[in-house]
């Protein structure tokens, strides 16, 4: 089976010289042709679904979005819960290098 280089990742190349390299030419492309041709069936992942609490977040802030004011910076922020005794509300800090 002639496997065409040019047409494959450089994931799937590494992965075919590691087979030849293992197990010899002949039976590595061999084994690899096989893993292609099941990576080809596998299924898709599918897709993450978002997180409620970063929607909200989102959400809350979405009305500043025109807002030329608000700068978030190149680092951004980082938005907590309060910790500590009798401490309520969050936290929001500036991301600094």
């Amino acid at each position: 089976m002639a496997i065409k280089e040019t047409t494959l990742t450089k994931g799937q190349i590494r992965k075919l010289n590691a087979l030849r390299k293992s197990v010899g030419v002949k039976l590595g492309e061999d084994a690899f042709g096989k893993w292609l041709k099941e990576q080809a069936k596998a299924k898709a992942v599918p897709k993450v679904q978002s997180d409620p609490v970063a929607e909200k977040i989102l959400n809350a802030v979405k009305s500043l979005e025109k807002d030329k004011t608000v700068k978030l910076g190149n680092r951004g922020y980082v938005v907590k819960r309060a910790k500590g005794k009798g401490a309520k509300g969050f936290v929001v800090q500036k991301n600094v290098k």
